[in-house]
């Protein structure tokens, strides 16, 4: 989140705790009040994190036009990651809205992207496919995150034109 939301956040809660324990409200509103600024935390997260132009934790699309992509290595400081910008591909068309995505750096990621980028400056389009890794055990499905998932780039097909 950025600097501005989280202080947001805190500077409401830090009413609702002088609320809680200077007010003479009843318990049930002081109830209602820690009830009602939790799911006010979880929807504002749910939203910031959704926001266009922020690079976005979640899976790739399960298919999609790769636009661009951004390779920052690791170093000696951070672990470096991959930053991805697709249209997904919904009922055999590219969305109308691009998505940036980060993904986890990997060395066989980078190849894929590095040769995907060398095509798409060819003019050759790429389009993608990603699926769950195979094999992850455990509560896999409680970390649905961008780092167990396989991806994969192709040349996007030619369309095909109707006859005169």
């Amino acid at each position: 989140m950025s600097l501005p939301v989280v202080l947001s956040f805190a500077a409401l809660a830090f009413v609702a705790l002088l609320a809680l324990l200077w007010s003479h409200w009843p318990a049930w509103l002081k109830g209602l009040l820690v009830v009602g600024v939790t799911v006010f935390y979880f929807f504002a997260d749910e939203v910031v994190h959704g926001m266009w132009g922020w690079p976005s934790a979640d899976t790739l699309p399960e298919r999609f036009v790769l636009l661009a992509a951004v390779i920052d290595e690791p170093g000696a400081k951070h672990a470096g990651g991959v930053y991805v910008w697709v249209n997904a591909i919904e009922d055999g068309k590219p969305s109308a809205q691009p998505r940036a995505f980060q993904l986890p750096y990997s060395k066989d990621v980078h190849a894929l992207l590095n040769e995907g980028m060398k095509k798409i400056r060819e003019g050759v389009s790429q389009m993608g496919s990603s699926e769950p890794k195979r094999g992850k055990g455990g509560l896999s499905w409680l970390r649905p995150g961008s780092d167990e998932q396989t991806v994969k780039l192709r040349d996007l097909p030619v369309p095909q034109l109707p006859e005169k």
